[in-house]
């Protein structure tokens, strides 16, 4: 079943670190069968906290989904991320 993993950042506070994180994701996502469905576009909030950003990856399955981003290149990417920003990101299945 496809599922999506979103991401929406919350707050930078390194943006040395973000730029980091870009250029290694990018990497991380090659030989994954991922779609990138939304990237960092015009977010307009209707209900609850703003935030900076937002991503949201398709993938064929849950288990496609986590191998991703248990990847040893996503692994070492996202050490970038923890140390640049506030993120919440979470896995869901679609219908």
């Amino acid at each position: 079943m496809t599922t999506y993993v979103v991401f929406t950042r919350e707050r930078t506070t390194d943006p040395d670190e973000m730029a980091i994180y870009a250029e290694k994701a990018h990497h991380a996502g090659e030989g994954h069968p991922l779609t990138p469905l939304a990237f960092y576009g015009d977010i307009q909030t209707l209900e609850g906290s703003p935030v900076e950003g937002s991503v949201i990856l398709s993938f064929p399955s849950k288990e496609e989904a986590l191998a991703w981003y248990n990847s040893p290149l996503y692994s070492e990417a996202k050490q970038h991320r923890f140390k640049g920003a506030d993120y919440r990101v979470f896995m869901i299945e679609g219908v």
